[in-house]
């Protein structure tokens, strides 16, 4: 078994709000890959006393225990008890219904000897090789199908779109956001390769355009999860025109996990 995770801030003077971890059963048989990508909030009050990565680091933790500890629960339901776990975790410092409280996107696999399960919610994405070379993009597509102008400004996608019917929806201190993950199996003897990828990652791919879902997971594949995060970041610098960021920060935090079951 292969399993390679890099990630990087998107800036020195703030702390990475990525989260990622993996983990393998005591067994030796099947695994874990948990990634998230904390929200970060717009500067003001957002009704909590605590930090993204705080939140991340809470919600990340009690997502890879469970996941690699209690088989007979699907990652939906994991997904439930975490959130939950961590809402109970500050709900008496904090206003958890505050539209801005801690978030998070998430995206998750676990595999056995059988099958791989797997969870997206938000825009990370999850990346199934197949052994004759295809890719699967497994992806949460609600922010695509917005109406127009949903995002326009944070203040716009608060009172619209964010955690709300018909828009997207985040992790955050809700435990019924679950319901709403992308969720499904694949038979393990269908999967070469797995890849996570946050949005700041997967910048190479859907902000860029230098290749394909294939061609990503292939830069993985060769190269490793810190050479696609570093030839994102050339980009990045290479685009003083702001001809593909005019819609993005310069630089995000950008994290990338590669597992081979």
């Amino acid at each position: 078994m292969r399993i390679e995770l890099a990630t990087v801030p998107g800036s020195p003077d703030r702390p990475n709000e990525d989260w990622a971890a993996t983990a393998l059963p005591a067994s030796g048989q099947g695994g874990t890959l948990i990634l998230l990508d904390g929200v970060t909030p717009p500067r003001g009050d957002d009704g909590c006393v605590h930090s993204v990565p705080w939140f991340t680091a809470r919600l990340g933790g009690a997502l890879v225990e469970l996941s690699g500890s209690r088989p007979d629960l699907t990652l939906q339901e994991i997904l439930a008890v975490s959130i939950r776990r961590t809402a109970d975790a500050h709900r008496p410092l904090c206003d958890l219904s505050h539209v801005r409280t801690p978030q998070a996107t998430v995206a998750m696999a676990r595999w056995d000897d059988r099958e791989v399960e797997y969870l997206v919610l938000s825009d990370s994405v999850l990346l199934f090789e197949a052994h004759d070379g295809s890719v699967r993009p497994l992806l949460d597509d609600r922010l695509d199908r917005l109406p127009p102008g949903s995002l326009s400004t944070e203040a716009i996608a608060d009172a619209q779109v964010r955690n709300k019917e018909g828009g997207f929806f985040t992790a955050a201190a809700d435990p019924s956001v679950a319901a709403r993950a992308v969720t499904g199996r694949t038979p393990l003897d269908r999967v070469r390769a797995i890849a996570a990828l946050t949005d700041g990652a997967a910048r190479w791919t859907q902000m860029f355009h230098e290749g394909d879902w294939a061609d990503c997971l292939g830069v993985l594949r060769k190269e490793g999860t810190q050479a696609l995060i570093d030839r994102v970041r050339a980009l990045e610098d290479a685009d003083t025109g702001r001809e593909r960021l005019r819609h993005g920060k310069t630089h995000d935090d950008a994290t990338a996990v590669y597992a081979v079951p």
